[in-house]
Order: structure tokens, then C-alpha cells, then sequence
């Protein structure tokens, strides 16, 4: 049967099995090179509260929050795009 993709859609190489994690989103266990992971900085404030404080002399921190989606919810929140069927894959090369 033929492959689809030369990587099987995974980040991980000859490496063999690596370890499953959970989507953020609907709990599915996802293997880690597979999953897409984003990082966003994330205030505990909000931005019309921070805009008037920092106006005062305030510092406030924003802290980076990584989130793990399988490609389900990655697709679903705009992370990830679906590509049109001529980019997906070259057509005529034998892998």
C-alpha cells in the first residue's frame, strides 16, 4: 500500500514509539510529534484593566501557556489549514 506522506504525518524520525499526551481540547490521546502544540502568553488580567495599570507605573507579567491539540481541533480552530489537493503531495513521484 502506498504512503501517503514520507513522514506518516509524525515529527519523530527512526525514533520508534514516543509518548502519548492528551489533546487540550476533547482529551484524545495523541502521540507528542504528532500533536500541534502553541505557544500563547496568557494575562491573568484583562486588557482593560492592564491598559489602566500599566498607564499607573504598573508591570504586569504575561506567562506562556502551551497547549497540545490533535489534528481534529487544530483544524477546527484555524490552527492548521486544510491544503488545497494540488499542495498536498507531489503527483507523479514514486516514494
Amino acid at each position: 500500500m502506498p504512503k501517503k506522506r514520507e513522514s506518516r504525518g509524525r515529527r519523530k524520525g527512526d525514533k520508534g514509539k514516543v509518548e502519548l499526551i492528551q489533546c487540550d481540547n476533547c482529551g484524545r490521546l495523541v502521540p507528542a510529534d504528532k500533536a500541534i502544540c502553541v505557544t500563547r502568553m496568557y494575562s491573568p488580567v484583562s486588557p482593560q484593566l492592564a491598559e489602566e495599570l500599566e498607564k499607573k507605573g504598573a508591570i504586569i507579567m504575561k506567562y506562556p501557556v502551551r497547549k497540545c491539540y490533535c489534528i481534529s481541533c487544530a483544524i477546527h480552530y484555524g490552527i492548521i489549514k486544510v491544503r488545497p489537493e494540488e499542495e498536498r503531495k507531489a503527483k507523479g513521484l514514486a516514494i
